[in-house]
C-alpha cells in the first residue's frame, strides 16, 4: 500500500511541476517500502540521496517559476523549501547515525514532508500559476 497518493489538489497547474510532484510521491513511496524490518541500510541511503537530489532540483525550478511570475509569496514559499531541505538533511543524518532509529523516524515523518507543503504553499501557488 502506498504511503502517499497523488491528489488533484496537489496540482499547481504547471505540467512540469506537477510531473515532478508525482515523481517525488513515487520516490517517497519507494522509500517507505524500503523501511520494512529489517531495513537494508545501503538501499535506503541510495533512495534518500536520490530523493534529496530530486527535491533540490525541483525546488530550484519551482523558485525560478515563482520569480518569473513575480509570485507574491515567493519569500515564504522559498523559506518553506529551505525548512523541508533542512528536515531531510536531519532525517538523513539521523538514519546514517542510527539506521533503526532513523527508520522509525522516517516512517513517522515521510508523509508529513510534503503533504503539508502541497496542501498549503503549493495550493496557493496553483491559484496564481493555474
Amino acid at each position: 500500500m502506498a504511503l502517499l497518493e497523488w491528489k488533484a489538489e496537489f496540482s499547481v497547474g504547471n505540467a512540469s511541476l506537477d510531473h515532478e510532484h508525482q515523481l517525488m510521491i513515487q520516490q517517497i513511496n519507494a522509500l517507505y517500502e524500503q523501511l520494512r524490518d529489517p531495513v537494508d541500510s545501503a538501499i535506503v541511503e541510495v533512495v534518500l540521496g536520490d530523493i534529496h537530489a530530486s527535491i533540490s532540483a525541483h525546488f530550484a525550478l519551482e523558485e525560478r517559476l515563482m520569480r518569473t511570475a513575480h509570485y507574491v509569496e515567493y519569500e515564504q514559499h522559498k523559506e518553506d523549501h529551505e525548512d523541508l531541505l533542512d528536515q531531510i538533511h536531519d532525517l538523513i543524518n539521523s538514519f546514517y547515525r542510527d539506521p533503526e532509529g532513523g527508520r522509525k523516524q522516517l516512517k513517522l515523518q515521510l508523509s508529513d514532508w510534503f503533504g503539508h507543503h502541497f496542501a498549503t504553499f503549493d495550493a496557493r501557488l496553483h491559484r496564481q500559476l493555474g
